[in-house]
């Protein structure tokens, strides 16, 4: 088995960074009405600027594809061309298209001259793991000599004013109860767009960081739990999913069936816990000591979250000092499959990694409640 290497890394960010006071003007006005909620949930995320695939009239400026395009297109060097590139493997939540496959549209966008292997994995926040793991397990097995692993998101167009001005109902219920905010509206403000692109080799690059990746892992409670985030489908009383086949075309608009929505009420009551679970059972299977790791990455949706999950941590014995935590969701914002990516790019590339230091990556998703996490080494 081949040793695995990330040797080179990129990050795409769209058009400029978006402050929170402008947010609007990009997303528009639902109703015509400035958000009542938005202060509040600003605060509480703690995210200070943003990435929109958009112009300042709410018009598209790239698609999910070109993102990803782009991010990939920051990997070709003299060493690595374009079509030296074996295989092709990319996550996201945000597909611009039910079918043909995301990676298939990339594929096509990137413009290239031959035929390359493909895969997509879609989800949400861990389908950006899934396929690094794809790509992990390929070149590790010596199926394939390279691969380039790419998470992207393109949720601004989910979000803009026009998708929500026939919910008169429920903005009704936002100005009564603030709670409905949070369930309804609260995504709006939280999430941004954007790709990052791994280049996996069998061999590290010569006077250049590489990072070796130890292992994967991967958690799904769905066996226990109900699911949390969903789309394309509605919440039944008893917790099932209705899928949106099963509605007829008229009740699609008037129940934002299409909307991208989340189960608040479970949310705090497992994300942390079933994910400092996992990661503990993680640390027991591959017998890691938590002083050995130097650097914890860990993808967060909000700020509201940050303390609690050291906390979850520490109660299982991972109790981290703060100096190792790495974050960067104030700038950039929540890019779902693609944020564990920005980051570890953005770590890559800092000049700070010392060769033989640990970067620990944790991915929750809430989705059905489903973790990733991985060991990575510099070398």
């Amino acid at each position: 088995m081949s040793n695995v290497y990330i040797t080179k890394s990129s990050t795409y960010l769209p058009n400029e960074p978006i402050a929170n006071d402008d947010m609007e003007t990009y997303l528009g006005l639902v109703n015509n009405t400035p958000s009542k909620a938005r202060a509040l949930i600003l605060r509480n995320n703690q995210i200070k600027t943003r990435y929109y695939a958009l112009d300042k009239n709410g018009n598209p400026t790239h698609t999910n594809a070109q993102i990803t395009a782009n991010a990939i297109n920051g990997l070709f060097d003299e060493s690595f061309k374009k079509e030296d590139m074996e295989l092709l493997s990319c996550g996201t939540t945000s597909a611009d298209q039910i079918q043909p496959s995301h990676a298939s549209m990339v594929h096509g966008e990137l413009g290239m001259k031959r035929s390359v292997e493909i895969n997509t994995s879609m989800g949400l926040c861990n389908s950006g793991m899934n396929a690094l793991n794809y790509g992990f397990l390929s070149v590790k097995a010596g199926v394939k000599n390279n691969a380039v692993c790419v998470g992207s998101e393109r949720f601004s167009s989910w979000m803009t004013a026009d998708k929500f001005d026939h919910e008169a109902e429920n903005l009704k219920l936002l100005e009564e109860r603030p709670i409905v905010a949070f369930k309804r509206e609260f995504l709006r403000w939280m999430l941004s767009d954007g790709a990052g692109a791994f280049l996996l080799e069998n061999k590290p690059r010569e006077n250049q960081t590489s990072l070796r990746i130890e292992w994967i892992d991967f958690y799904s409670y769905a066996h226990e739990i109900e699911a949390c985030m969903y789309s394309g489908c509605e919440k039944q009383e008893d917790g099932s999913l209705r899928s949106w086949a099963d509605y007829p075309s008229d009740e699609w608009l008037k129940q934002s069936i299409f909307a991208l929505k989340q189960d608040t009420k479970i949310l705090d009551q497992y994300i942390l816990v079933k994910g400092a679970q996992s990661l503990r059972a993680s640390f027991d299977k591959h017998e890691l000591d938590p002083e050995s790791v130097d650097h914890v990455l860990a993808h967060i949706s909000s700020g509201y979250f940050k303390d609690g999950l050291k906390e979850e941590f520490a109660k299982v014995g991972l109790d981290f000092p703060w100096e190792k935590w790495f974050y960067n969701l104030s700038e950039v914002g929540n890019i779902g499959a693609g944020s564990i990516f920005i980051a570890v790019e953005q770590l890559m590339n800092s000049g700070k990694l010392k060769k033989g230091e640990r970067i620990l990556l944790c991915v929750p998703e809430s989705g059905r409640f489903a973790y990733s996490c991985a060991l990575l080494t510099v070398c």
